[in-house]
Order: structure tokens, then C-alpha cells, then sequence
């Protein structure tokens, strides 16, 4: 049996902590993985898999030995891309973003990542929060934040600008808006990974904080967006995802001279250490593509 197929099961089930997960994402049966792990645990001659009818966990053996089989795994990525000849890029590479900014704006310079590299695939993983590159499996990530992650190297690529919008109707039957302080009046859409709703606004060298009253909240930011659509509330918004809102008139600015914090758009990875061609390519791709600005 195959063991770097093996090996890589078997980091996948360490992840995962399922064998039907592992089998679901690897496009495998069940009991493939199960003769997989047999197969590694016969390799290294030890148990490397607690295995319940709840759970899946790591012996001791199977945590002293995962991070060398992650470590060998790289080195043969490596390796076969040293033995490509021809020269061209190839692999997969695992990107993980958020749904908004994924949605929007990643999978449109993919396409012509994947267009250049017919050898190349790529994995994308959206979610909105944190992930722990290695644990996951993940080759680089696309975040946005006012700082990076220190135990992560962070390259900023682009400017995350917001604005905070509501619908027209939503403002014909509502209070004017003319200052930052009016916004408590006003029925608001929060996001809850980000600044738990205290909006800080700024307009030439005044800066104002704002509590506001958030009935719907939502740990995504396209479920805001469609919520503002739909006229329920005032929404603070990345310009990546209204722009085209505002152009055609769906959505409205509101208070454009008080402006909220900016923050970068950055590509993380854990290591520049056996970071594959293709990974690598990709992460310069990205910076190339985003230096102009898109929304």
C-alpha cells in the first residue's frame, strides 16, 4: 500500500478526529482510510489512533510522530516538484478566506491562477474565522485585520476600506442621519467578529465611538449585506462587497464624511521553510493582482 497516501490519511484523521470525515474529504470509503491507518500503524510499528465509537483521538506514539510525517509529506511535495521537468507548477495548494472576500474577490483571480497552471488545483476553505494554518492543513490564508497574526508571516496585498450603508427605503422611514451620535436611534447589523459593536468613525482629525443597537448580528458579512438589502438596518461594510450596491443605487452611504477604520488585506503562512514553487507562486500572484485596486 501506498505510504505517502498512508501518511497523508493518517494526518488528515489526526485533524479531522473522524475517519468519515477523512474518507469524505479525501474521496475515499471509510474502510480505505481504516487500511490506510492499519497500514501506517504496521509501517511504524505502533498505535497511533485511540479509536472509540465517539471519537478519534492520538496516542502518545501517534503525537510524537505527526508532526515528522507532516514534515516528510512537504519534503515530498518537494521533491516531486524538483522532479517535474518540464518545469511547470503543480500540486495542491490549500487557501483558506472568508466567505465574503472569497466569494467576491478570490475565486475571479483563481480562475486565471488555475488558467496559467493547468497542473495546479487549489482547495479554498472559507471561513470567516481564525484557523491554525498547520493543524488545518492550509497553505496560505487571506485575512483582514488591522495586524496579523505574530505567529504567522503576514504580506499585505490590499487595502480594506468600509463604509456604512442601509437601504433606500430603509432610510425614507427612518430618523435622519446626520452625525455619528444619530446612529444610536437606528436599528443596526453587527458583526460579530469585529469590534463588537462599537463603530469608530473618523473625519479629518475628529474621531468619534459609537455603541450600537444590533438586533441581528451574524459572524458573516454577505448575511449583513443581504439583511441591508432587504431594508433591515444600517450595516458597516467593506467597499469590496457594496461597491456595486452603491453604483446601482440597492444601497446608500450613510455619513460618508466620518470614515471607519481601515484595515489590510493580508496573505499568511506559517513558514517560507519547504514552501512548494506553486505555493509560492501563488502568494506573489495574488500580490501582483491586488496591487491594482479592484473595488
Amino acid at each position: 500500500m501506498d505510504r505517502l497516501t498512508a501518511a497523508k490519511v493518517f494526518v488528515d484523521v489526526a485533524t479531522s478526529g473522524s475517519f468519515t470525515a477523512t474518507a469524505d474529504r479525501l474521496e475515499m470509503s471509510r474502510p480505505m482510510v481504516t487500511r490506510y491507518i492499519e497500514a501506517m500503524e504496521s509501517w511504524l510499528n505502533a498505535r497511533l489512533l485511540h479509536r472509540t465509537t465517539r471519537k478519534v483521538s492520538l496516542t502518545t506514539a501517534g503525537e510524537d510522530c505527526l508532526e515528522e510525517v507532516k514534515l516528510w509529506l512537504k519534503q515530498a511535495e518537494s521533491l516531486g516538484d524538483l522532479a517535474n521537468t518540464g518545469g511547470e507548477l503543480s500540486g495542491t495548494i490549500r487557501l483558506a478566506t472568508s466567505m465574503s472576500f472569497g466569494y467576491s474577490q478570490v475565486v475571479p483571480v483563481i480562475q486565471q491562477f488555475l488558467a496559467l497552471h493547468p497542473k495546479v488545483s487549489i482547495d479554498v476553505d472559507l471561513q470567516d474565522s481564525v484557523t491554525d494554518l498547520t493543524d488545518s492543513q492550509i497553505d496560505i490564508a487571506i485575512r483582514i485585520a488591522s495586524t496579523p497574526d505574530p505567529s504567522l508571516i503576514g504580506k499585505p496585498i490590499a487595502l480594506c476600506e468600509s463604509v456604512i450603508v442601509a437601504s433606500p427605503h430603509y432610510l425614507a422611514n427612518s430618523e435622519p442621519i446626520s452625525t455619528p451620535g444619530d446612529l444610536t436611534q437606528h436599528s443596526c447589523l453587527g458583526y460579530k467578529n469585529f469590534q463588537q459593536h462599537v463603530w469608530h468613525l473618523t473625519k479629518a482629525d475628529l474621531q468619534q465611538s459609537v455603541e450600537v443597537s444590533c438586533r441581528l448580528t451574524a459572524n458573516e458579512a454577505t448575511t449583513l449585506l443581504n439583511a441591508a438589502l432587504c431594508h433591515g438596518g444600517l450595516a458597516m461594510q467593506p467597499t469590496y462587497l457594496v461597491s456595486q450596491y452603491l453604483k446601482n443605487g440597492q444601497l446608500k452611504q450613510v455619513l460618508p464624511d466620518w470614515k471607519p477604520d481601515d484595515m489590510t488585506v493580508y496573505v499568511l503562512y506559517s513558514s517560507r521553510k519547504h514552501m512548494r514553487p506553486a505555493v509560492r507562486a501563488l502568494i506573489d500572484y495574488l500580490s501582483d493582482y491586488f496591487a491594482t485596486s479592484r473595488w
